[in-house]
């Protein structure tokens, strides 16, 4: 099952040129970079690790490569995703996410439906690997 979350999940992976684009995109807009990684991408599942240090006051896409291979070579088989932060309005907020990396083999997740008194129903899940 792969994984859908944030921008592009529906489209083929992205390659490290497509990727620099969107970073070259997301840097024209002045807004901050940020690297995170984890091996549990459920949705609910919102704090990933941070990878280093948001990039602040970054003006080359390079610069966010550079920390995507170390990343990458640290984390090979965990998802790997680059946030873009907005910082104008005194906080930051995310204006955009995507993945840039996952596991050889992605978790799939079974959701079971059980009906209960009247027309109510109870969701369960499971992640399998």
């Amino acid at each position: 099952m792969r994984i859908t979350q944030g921008c592009f999940s529906f489209l083929p992976d992205l390659n490290d040129d497509q990727i620099t684009k969107q970073v070259e995109y997301i840097l024209g807009k002045e807004w901050a970079v940020s690297l995170e990684y984890t091996d549990d991408p459920h949705p609910r599942n919102t704090y990933w690790e941070m990878w280093g240090h948001p990039m602040f006051d970054l003006r080359d896409a390079k610069g966010v490569m550079m920390e995507l291979d170390e990343c990458r070579k640290a984390n090979p088989d965990t998802y790997i995703r680059i946030q873009a932060f907005d910082n104008t309005r005194g906080f930051e907020t995310v204006m955009m996410s995507f993945i840039v990396n996952r596991p050889e083999v992605e978790p799939t997740f079974h959701m079971q439906r059980t009906d209960v008194d009247g027309r109510s129903q109870r969701y369960a899940w499971d992640a399998r690997r």
